[in-house]
C-alpha cells in the first residue's frame, strides 16, 4: 500500500464563529508554507474568507478548502463555518473528511452551539481533537475551557499541551508527555526550555493523569501499567493514537492562531495521530453496501459541496471515497443517470486553484469545474460497479422571508436569480406560496437570508425587498348546520338548476376534510353528486372569515332535487357553494393558528430572560433542562410570534443562545388575533 497515502490526512476546522477556526487554519497554511504570509479576517486579508460578503461581515459564510503538505506529507483541509446561519450542511461536509480539528475559544469556553457542533461531530463517527485558542487574549480562561469539555460535551479530554502564562503572559505551551517547555518567538519560532519550576508539580500530576486515561483505553496496557507503575513513549503513543481513532480520547492543545503561536503542534498532532484514508470503515449506500476505501477499487467521489467562481463557473468539491481517479475521466451519476466528464482536477487553497495533474487516491478533497448536472449530495463512480453514498441528513430551516421586487413584474427575475443560488447552498429553499402567492425563501437564520439575497443582488443585478411572509393561518367551525343550496337561474333557453341539502360539522383537530355521499332514492342523480363536493371544497378554500383555508369538518349530502333538462355539474357545484357560505353563518367558525414546538439552549444566566420572553410571545413553556451550565427550553409558540426569533435571542444572550423549531400543531387564536387578521383581511380585499 502506498506510504503516502497511509501518511495523508483529510479533516476539518469545526467550531463556533469567533473562535478563531479561519485564523488557525491560516496558521496552519502559513506554518506548512502554503502562504507566505498569514492573512487576518478582520483585515479583509484571509486567503480563506474571500467572498465579499465574508469580508464585510468579518467571518466565515461558507465553508473553505485547502491543500498543502507538511513534512512532505499531503493534508487536505476543510473549514467549516461556525455561525448557526451558516452550518446546515455541516454533515454534509463532515462526509467528506476522516477526522475534526475542534476549536474552543478560552475566553467564552464551550458555548450552547459549541455543543450542537461537537454533537455533529460525534454523529458522524470522527476522531477529533481539540485546540484551546485565544489563551493570550484579555479575559481568557485555560482551565475552564478545559474543563467545559467534560463537563459540557462529555468527552474525555487528554491535555498534550499545557499553556505556560496565560492573557499577556502567555509565552508558550509546556509538552505535557516530554515534560519540556516549548516558547514561542518571532514568526511562529519554537525554543525549548525546561518546564517552569512552579508548574513542574502541575505538569507532572497531568502527565500521571494522561497516562492513566491512555491506559484505560486497552485492557493489556492497563494491566502492564498497574502491574510495572510505568509505561514506555511508544506503548502511550501507540495507545492514545488508538484511542483517538475509536473516539474514546481527545487530544487537547493551547495556542494563539492570530499571534501564530502552536501551529506547528497541532500540525504534528493530526499527522501522528489522525487516520489516514485507509483507516476508515466502509461507506455505505442507502441499503447498507458497502464501498472500502481503497486505492485500487471502483473510482467513487462525493460532492460535499457546491461553489460559485467568477472565472470557472460553478465548483463541484468532491471527496474521493475509493479508486484512483484521473484527469480526463467520464464518471456516472446514478442520482442523475448520466455521465459526466472529469476534466483537470483542481486543488485549492481558498480561492487559489493549482491543476492536479497526477492521479488522486481516497481521501483528496478536491474542486472539478463546469459538471453538467451534478449537485450537492450526488457520488459519482464507475458505470459499471454503480455506488451512491448515503445523503445525509438534512436539519429543518428556522425562518422564512417572502422576496418582492422593487419593480413590480420582475417577479419571475427574483425567482430565477434566487434559484441560481440553491446549487450552491442546499440549505435554502425557495417556493411560491400558492395561497398568497409570495415567493417564500427559507434558511437557517435573518443573517442567512439576508446574505443569500445580498449575492443574487450583486451577481445576477436583482433588486430584492425582503418582507415577512404571511401567516399560514386556517379556518374551522365548532357548530353544526343543516342547510339548504339551491341554484336556479332562468334567462332564456336552457337554464341552470341545482339544489342540494347538507349537514355540516366540526371534526378533531388535524381530522381533514370529510364528504359524505347519503343520498337515497335518487334526489340527486349520482354524477352530480361530486360536483357538490367539489363546490363545497371550492369554497372552503377561500374561508370565510379571512380568506384561509377552511379544515376539519365534514359534510354529509343527504337529500336535493334536480331538473331533467335544466341540472347540470355546474349548477350543483355552484349549489354545493352556496350550502357552504350559508352553513358558515350558523356554524360559528373561528380561526386556527400554526403553533411551533421551540428548543432554545443557552447559558444558565439568560434562563430566566429567555423564559420571560417566551411567555411574552404567548408561549406555554414544557419544561427545561440544564446540564453543565446550559439549559434547554422547550415550549409551544404560536407562529405569528417566533417568525422573527433569531435575532432577538442573538441579542439577549450575547450571540450565545440557539434554537430549532418544527410546526406541531394547530390551536384556536384568542379573539383579538383572530380580530386582528380578519381586519388586515378586509382591508386587503377592499
Amino acid at each position: 500500500m502506498s506510504r503516502a497515502l497511509e501518511n495523508q490526512r483529510t479533516y476539518a476546522l469545526v467550531g463556533t464563529g469567533g473562535s478563531g477556526k479561519t485564523s488557525l487554519a491560516e496558521m496552519l497554511l502559513f506554518q506548512s508554507g502554503a502562504v507566505s504570509r498569514m492573512g487576518k479576517i478582520e483585515d479583509g486579508t484571509s486567503c480563506l474568507d474571500y467572498e465579499p460578503e465574508e469580508v464585510k461581515r468579518r467571518g466565515s459564510i461558507q465553508p473553505a478548502f485547502a491543500t498543502f503538505s507538511w513534512n512532505k506529507n499531503r493534508h487536505f483541509l476543510a473549514d467549516i463555518p461556525g455561525d448557526n446561519n451558516f452550518i446546515g450542511d455541516i454533515n454534509y461536509l463532515l462526509a467528506g473528511v476522516d477526522a475534526a480539528v475542534f476549536v474552543v475559544d478560552a475566553v467564552d469556553g464551550v458555548r450552547p452551539l459549541t455543543r450542537k457542533l461537537w454533537n455533529a461531530v460525534k454523529n458522524a463517527g470522527l476522531p477529533a481533537m481539540v485546540f484551546i485558542n485565544k489563551t493570550d487574549r484579555d479575559r481568557a480562561d485555560f482551565d475552564m475551557a478545559f474543563a467545559g469539555l467534560s463537563d459540557i460535551l462529555g468527552i474525555k479530554p487528554v491535555l498534550l499541551y499545557s499553556p505556560v502564562g496565560q492573557q499577556e503572559n502567555f509565552r508558550g505551551v509546556a509538552d505535557v508527555l516530554a515534560g519540556k517547555a516549548l516558547l514561542f518567538g518571532e514568526n511562529g519560532s519554537v525554543t525549548e526550555a525546561d518546564i517552569p519550576a512552579d508548574m513542574a508539580d502541575d505538569i507532572q500530576a497531568l502527565r500521571e493523569t494522561m497516562v492513566e486515561n491512555i491506559a484505560e483505553s486497552d485492557e493489556e496496557l492497563m494491566e502492564k501499567y498497574l502491574e510495572e507503575g510505568e509505561l514506555t513513549d511508544e506503548e502511550i503513543h501507540a495507545a492514545l493514537r488508538k484511542g483517538v481513532l475509536k473516539g474514546e480520547l481527545i487530544p487537547v492543545a493551547a495556542g494563539s492562531a492570530l499571534e501564530n503561536k502552536g501551529g506547528a503542534q497541532v500540525l504534528d498532532l493530526i499527522q501522528s495521530l489522525f487516520p489516514s484514508p485507509l483507516d476508515r470503515a466502509a461507506w455505505l449506500d442507502e441499503e447498507d453496501n458497502e464501498r472500502v476505501s481503497s486505492p485500487d477499487g471502483p473510482v467513487s467521489a462525493f460532492v460535499i459541496k457546491t461553489l460559485a467562481d467568477p472565472f470557472a463557473g460553478q465548483l463541484s468539491i468532491l471527496r474521493i471515497l475509493s479508486g484512483t481517479l484521473k484527469p480526463d475521466t467520464t464518471l456516472y451519476n446514478p442520482a442523475r443517470e448520466e455521465n459526466e466528464r472529469v476534466g483537470t482536477p483542481l486543488c485549492l487553497v481558498g480561492k487559489e486553484q493549482t491543476p492536479c495533474k497526477e492521479a488522486l487516491e481516497p481521501g483528496a478533497v478536491i474542486a472539478v469545474a463546469k459538471l453538467k448536472n451534478t449537485r450537492t449530495g450526488d457520488t459519482l463512480c464507475e458505470e459499471k460497479t454503480p455506488f451512491a453514498l448515503a445523503r445525509p441528513h438534512m436539519p429543518p430551516t428556522l425562518i422564512t422571508y417572502a422576496l418582492a421586487p422593487q419593480e413590480k413584474g420582475d417577479e419571475d427575475k427574483v425567482y430565477a436569480a434566487v434559484h441560481k443560488l440553491l446549487d450552491e447552498d442546499i440549505t435554502l429553499r425557495l417556493n411560491r406560496d400558492e395561497e398568497t402567492g409570495d415567493i417564500l425563501l427559507s434558511g437557517m437564520g435573518q443573517m442567512h437570508i439576508e446574505t443569500a439575497v445580498e449575492r443574487a443582488r450583486r451577481r445576477y443585478k436583482a433588486d430584492i425587498v425582503l418582507k415577512t411572509p404571511k401567516v399560514p393561518y386556517r379556518e374551522t367551525i365548532k357548530g353544526k348546520a343543516q342547510v339548504q343550496g339551491r341554484h336556479k337561474k332562468q334567462s332564456g333557453g336552457r337554464g341552470q338548476f341545482g339544489d342540494c341539502w347538507v349537514e355540516i360539522s366540526p371534526q378533531e383537530r388535524g381530522a381533514g376534510y370529510t364528504f359524505e355521499d347519503a343520498i337515497v332514492g335518487g334526489s340527486i342523480p349520482r354524477q352530480y353528486i361530486p360536483a357538490v363536493d367539489k363546490g363545497v371544497q371550492e369554497a372552503a378554500h377561500r374561508g370565510y372569515l379571512a380568506g384561509y383555508p377552511m379544515v376539519d369538518f365534514k359534510v354529509r349530502l343527504y337529500d336535493g332535487s334536480y331538473h331533467t333538462v335544466d341540472s347540470s355539474e355546474m349548477a350543483f357545484k355552484i349549489a354545493g357553494s352556496l350550502a357552504f357560505k350559508k352553513a358558515m353563518e350558523s356554524c360559528r367558525p373561528v380561526l386556527l393558528e400554526p403553533v411551533m414546538l421551540v428548543s432554545v439552549s443557552v447559558p444558565d444566566e439568560y434562563m430566566g430572560d429567555i423564559i420571560g420572553d417566551l411567555s411574552s410571545r404567548r408561549g406555554k413553556v414544557l419544561g427545561s433542562d440544564s446540564t453543565a451550565g446550559i439549559t434547554e427550553i422547550k415550549a409551544h409558540i404560536p407562529m405569528n410570534e417566533i417568525m422573527r426569533y433569531a435575532p432577538d435571542l442573538r441579542s439577549m444572550t450575547g450571540g450565545q443562545g440557539v434554537f430549532t423549531m418544527e410546526f406541531d400543531h394547530y390551536e384556536e387564536a384568542p379573539p383579538h388575533i383572530t380580530e386582528k387578521v380578519v381586519a388586515e383581511s378586509q382591508q386587503a380585499a377592499a
